[in-house]
């Protein structure tokens, strides 16, 4: 069974909903994405022709792992924060020869199921699966609390977060791996939104389907009226901030009650449900130093659409 960590999900979905939906504009932590069925979803995004993210990483770890596992050191303890169905991990756990495996995820059933699978084929690592919300505080298992870390964050799952946000995540991951641990991280690099808007509203409407489903969990969870049918997906390419945009738009003006509060939308007005933030070199080297790692190494492609980074938690100066 996997281990509970952090603050109670059905209360800090509740807040962040009825706060969410209650401040102008209108947002909606992208986190809660992820029940069941958005886990389901989203593991059939990554298997669209429009989004590149996961079969270019997936590649790069297939191919470098060996790399990347000696660069970082043999024998660690990987922790995978938002793992999924973990399907990039076996690359990374077949070439960094773990001494166990710390799965992090904040949809259980999802987690139990994604650690037996992996217990299948790695049957003499131990493997400890963790429902938790990694934005939140938590704790690791204490089986790996004396064991050297391996953090790995793969997915471009940072770009989620406005750069405040990420970096206070990279510290908190600091903290928890601990000094000398090294972090594994994915990052999207910036490219033309002739990619990027299709990467996040694809022609077979997965995309539309996994954002809308946020409106149908607030619904059965919260005891919502929300009118799904008067709201559409949009993705858009925010070139300041550098971040593809999801929102939910409402295409007629609509009322609607969430855990008994009322709540009124105008036509064209949206929910913003999640950011993509995407990374040159520099940006991305920066913000692991802002967060407390040092850049060690890096891989990417060769058109340079993604890029993993490894970092290393040294030893806090004083001064420069």
């Amino acid at each position: 069974m996997a281990d509970r960590e952090g603050d109670d999900a059905s209360g800090s979905f509740r807040n962040d909903v009825i706060a969410g939906l209650s401040t102008r504009p209108r947002a909606i932590p992208a986190r809660w994405f992820y029940d069941e069925r958005g886990s389901e979803l989203f593991e059939d995004i990554t298997r669209l022709p429009e989004y590149y993210p996961t079969r270019v990483e997936t590649e790069l770890l297939r191919s470098r792992a060996g790399d990347m596992a000696a660069a970082a050191g043999f024998g660690r303890a990987v922790v995978e924060f938002g793992s999924g169905s973990s399907t990039k991990t076996p690359h990374l756990l077949r070439a960094a020869q773990p001494a166990a495996y710390v799965l992090i995820d904040i949809s259980g059933d999802f987690l139990r199921a994604s650690a037996a699978g992996l217990a299948e084929r790695f049957p003499d690592l131990p493997i400890h699966p963790l429902e938790a919300d990694f934005m939140r505080p938590y704790r690791l298992p204490a089986a790996v609390s004396d064991l050297p870390k391996l953090g790995f964050f793969p997915g471009s799952t940072i770009g989620n977060m406005v750069p405040r946000s990420a970096v206070d995540l990279l510290r908190r991951m600091r903290d928890v791996l601990g000094e000398g641990a090294a972090l594994l991280i994915g990052m999207d690099r910036v490219k033309s939104p002739d990619i990027l808007v299709p990467a996040y509203d694809d022609a077979a409407g997965v995309t539309a389907a996994f954002n809308l489903n946020l409106l149908h969990r607030i619904n059965k969870e919260l005891g919502g009226t929300i009118p799904i049918d008067h709201f559409r997906h949009r993705a858009i390419w925010n070139d300041p901030m550098a971040r593809i945009e999801m929102h939910l738009e409402a295409t007629r003006d609509v009322s609607f009650d969430v855990d008994g509060r009322s709540f009124e939308m105008a036509a064209g007005e949206t929910i913003h449900t999640e950011n993509s933030h995407k990374y040159g070199p520099r940006d991305a080297r920066l913000l692991l130093r802002a967060g407390g790692w040092t850049p060690i190494d890096e891989w990417t492609d060769e058109e340079d659409q993604f890029a993993v980074l490894l970092a290393e938690a040294r030893p806090r100066r004083a001064a420069p």
